[in-house]
């Protein structure tokens, strides 16, 4: 196949949309092959609590579907209307038949007593037109179930009652002690990471503007270094918690991601992802588009795709190191600088399926949320963890849990370095993962969460461990195994020829 790297900007191509209108959008655009899994939707319990769907979205700010459980329950009315006139129409059909296959037999038979007073050719003419009335039926039928289930499709996950409602987060607790810092009278002490790596000369945004454009870095020396060090900690706490290790594709199809609920959102409420441009003669011959994924947690799901998963195995833990592609990161601002909000970056992902029990799904979740607390705590990072509020929260997600590091640079404000979010049923039922409880079918519950996003993480050590007098970064004794034993990145004699800010 010849693909080719296309990007797709919502800005380019459409007015700027919500998150909630751009999902819609997104499940449109992803077209799925025959061979793709059929998502299956529980729209019966969608009907039997269709008020409660609709708080949910109003609660979530996806308002333009706040209105589909109410449009589902008039579709499967239409569509029940429907059935009784079709059951009617194959009554009629059927007797006619027995009137043409057998005229002499049924003269003592009731039911045909009208249709015996019909002609023969009287009985073949209405014949043709209950086949074509029949036919007409079984299409809107057809029409009514294809609306119900698109109008399901864009329903977000149902709301977890520990989630706050609105757009609030829940301050849980806090990860180490707070830090201090000495007043400079010069106010260098307030040095984000840009001005850190760039002093040390270990990192080149000049450069990567040059050949990328703006959101791509070069990491040189130790900070390279340092992104091999932090994502071999990471695996080295997931796998001591028995977490299997996956090596997984950076290009999914587009169809898998829209079944994940994946929609990245930047701080203008695009929704952008990288998409690979086809062929003609691929997309004639219906081959299915690619995208580049945001995170392996979408490469992870579609892993057990169609398939169905033995019981006995549940729960499946898996941890991922891959690269990531955002898109969305043009937008820009004194928080977006430097590594913080870029279009590639290396993630250790977590991600699980569980049995389809809600206690089951807390175990998994809690033992994430350890794992990103012990990573961060070892690396001497000042974080918080908030529980997000609805507004916040993917289409996929009922709970999600971040944690945030202190920045100096932002004096006093913070940036998210992780995330965990507990997804119950939403993405197996889009993807076909099954597994049987009990011999009866039923779908397991996914959560997933971030081990560890190195670009952020090092712009936290950097400006957390700076010595503003000695021009060094303290390196977290975690990672001092993968630093060759390093204890400081400094200029040891050298200056930075790149990238001066």
């Amino acid at each position: 196949m010849n693909r080719t790297l296309s990007r797709l900007r919502c800005r380019n191509l459409q007015p700027r949309l919500h998150p909630a209108l751009a999902l819609v959008r997104h499940f449109a655009d992803a077209k799925r092959p025959p061979s793709a899994p059929k998502p299956i939707v529980d729209i019966k319990h969608i009907r039997q609590h269709a008020e409660l769907y609709q708080q949910t979205c109003v609660e979530r700010n996806y308002r333009n579907q706040a209105q589909n459980p109410a449009k589902i329950l008039e579709l499967h009315a239409r569509w029940q209307d429907l059935q009784r006139q079709g059951r009617a129409l194959r009554e009629r059909s059927n007797l006619l038949r027995r009137q043409l296959a057998n005229p002499a037999t049924s003269s003592d038979d009731e039911d045909l007593k009208e249709v015996r007073q019909l002609t023969r050719e009287q009985i073949q003419e209405e014949a043709r037109q209950l086949k074509q009335n029949l036919s007409a039926i079984e299409k809107g039928e057809s029409e009514a179930v294809n609306q119900m289930e698109e109008l399901a499709l864009e329903l977000p996950n149902l709301t977890h009652p520990d989630t706050p409602k609105g757009s609030e987060f829940e301050v849980m607790s806090y990860i180490n002690d707070a830090p201090t810092f000495k007043e400079s009278p010069e106010d260098k002490i307030w040095r984000s990471h840009v001005h850190i790596g760039s002093e040390l000369g270990i990192f080149d945004f000049a450069g990567a503007a040059t050949a990328s454009g703006w959101g791509w870095y070069y990491l040189l020396g130790e900070a390279a270094q340092l992104e091999q060090a932090l994502v071999q900690y990471a695996l080295a706490v997931a796998t001591r918690h028995g977490w299997t290790q996956v090596s997984p594709p950076s290009m999914v199809y587009s169809h898998i991601g829209a079944a994940c609920g994946f929609q990245p959102r930047d701080l203008n409420g695009e929704q952008q992802v990288y998409t690979i441009a086809q062929s003609a003669d691929d997309a004639e011959r219906g081959v299915p588009e690619m995208c580049l994924t945001g995170t392996s947690e979408i490469a992870l799901a579609g892993m057990k795709a169609n398939t169905t998963i033995d019981s006995e195995d549940l729960p499946l833990k898996r941890v991922a190191v891959s690269r990531c592609y955002r898109a969305e990161a043009g937008a820009r601002g004194a928080d977006t600088k430097g590594l913080y909000r870029v279009h590639e970056f290396t993630k250790v992902e977590m991600f699980a399926w569980t049995t389809p029990d809600e206690d089951a799904a807390q175990d998994v979740f809690d033992e994430m949320l350890d794992m990103q607390t012990e990573i961060l705590s070892s690396l001497g990072l000042y974080c918080r963890i908030l529980s997000m509020p609805s507004h916040d929260l993917g289409a996929s997600a009922t709970r999600k849990i971040d944690i945030e590091a202190f920045f100096p640079s932002r004096r006093g404000n913070w940036g998210e370095l992780t995330s965990a979010s507990m997804c119950t049923d939403y993405q197996t039922r889009r993807l076909g993962t099954r597994t049987r409880i009990d011999g009866k079918p039923s779908f397991p519950w996914t959560s997933n969460g971030t081990a560890l996003a190195v670009p952020r993480v090092i712009a936290a050590i950097l400006e957390n461990g700076w010595d503003e007098e000695a021009k060094t970064v303290t390196i977290p004794e975690c990672l001092r195994p993968w630093m060759d034993g390093k204890e400081k990145i400094g200029l040891g004699g050298r200056r930075s020829s790149v990238d001066r800010v």
